[in-house]
């Protein structure tokens, strides 16, 4: 007897991958689970191919992916060098991690690293292809808006579709991540937008207190944006909340005047904690 799709697996896959088969790959070893998963997809009609060992990552460029889905321990004792390399060379990649147990500081490593989502197993397959899903979606959405035209600030343009920027016509060398970053702030030109918020739709969750991330990685934009476009300032600090993205030019009518509060360092960054807590430190030699 045939397996024969389901009316809602038609209309689920259609929604998902905008009428045309998702390809996936899967890394893993796990022969119990890739036997009732490889079933689901086929009843999907995606194209599957499940691989035992890591390939490396120009096979998996090649492969024209739309979701991978990647078991940590099938990828040996360089996993995480991998998942990286990956990440890295494929930004428009959706990539799942399905594996066993882990820990906070595994999974935190793990999204951090470009992963889109992180599943424990066991896990029903069903919730597999359930997150596989979303995160096509959220890709196709992004291209959507690359589509739609690029935005231009400054002199540098940011490609969704391609998740590149470019000065003059060169990509400036930014990750998945940093990119991700420019385009969130580029896309609410003018507006302040909080640490709290930038985390929260950059990383995918909520920001843990005393998370330096964002303020990391604006920084590494910044010396990025300013090797590649030194006449323009684009990414201002505003003490104790947040990132505007505004392209000011350095030099000219509009040029940054001195002394522009968005060139200052967080407040934070520079007074020692004792200042911040609000804790003043007693002069030498004062009655206590």
């Amino acid at each position: 007897m045939t397996d024969r799709l389901s009316g809602g697996d038609q209309e689920r896959t259609a929604t998902a991958t905008g009428g045309a088969p998702l390809r996936v790959a899967v890394i893993d070893t796990d022969s119990g689970f890739l036997q009732v998963l490889t079933k689901r997809l086929e009843r999907l009609g995606w194209e599957h191919r499940v691989l035992a060992t890591p390939v490396p990552v120009e096979t998996i460029v090649a492969r024209r992916l739309g979701a991978l889905v990647v078991d940590l321990a099938s990828l040996g004792p360089h996993g995480w060098d991998y998942l990286e390399r990956l990440c890295e060379a494929l930004p428009g990649l959706g990539v799942v991690v399905c594996t066993g147990q882990s820990t906070v500081a595994q999974r935190v490593r793990g999204l951090r690293l470009g992963a889109d989502d992180w599943l424990t197993k066991p896990c029903h397959p069903e919730e597999l292809i359930a997150r596989i899903e979303a995160v096509v979606r959220r890709r196709r959405r992004a291209e959507s808006r690359g589509e739609a035209g690029a935005v231009v600030a400054g002199e540098i343009e940011i490609r969704s579709d391609r998740f590149q920027a470019f000065v003059g016509g060169r990509s400036v060398d930014l990750t998945r991540r940093e990119f991700e970053l420019i385009e969130l702030l580029a896309s609410a030109e003018g507006r302040v937008l909080e640490r709290e918020e930038i985390y929260q739709r950059v990383w995918g969750y909520a920001m843990a207190r005393g998370d330096r991330s964002v303020d990391v990685f604006v920084r590494k934009l910044r010396q990025k944006l300013e090797r590649a476009s030194p006449g323009w300032r684009y990414i201002h600090t505003h003490f104790g909340v947040g990132y505007r993205f505004a392209p000011i030019p350095l030099e000219g009518p509009d040029a940054l005047p001195a002394g522009d509060p968005g060139d200052v360092p967080d407040v934070r960054e520079v007074l020692p904690s004792d200042l911040i807590a609000g804790r003043v430190p007693a002069r030498a030699g004062s009655a206590r």
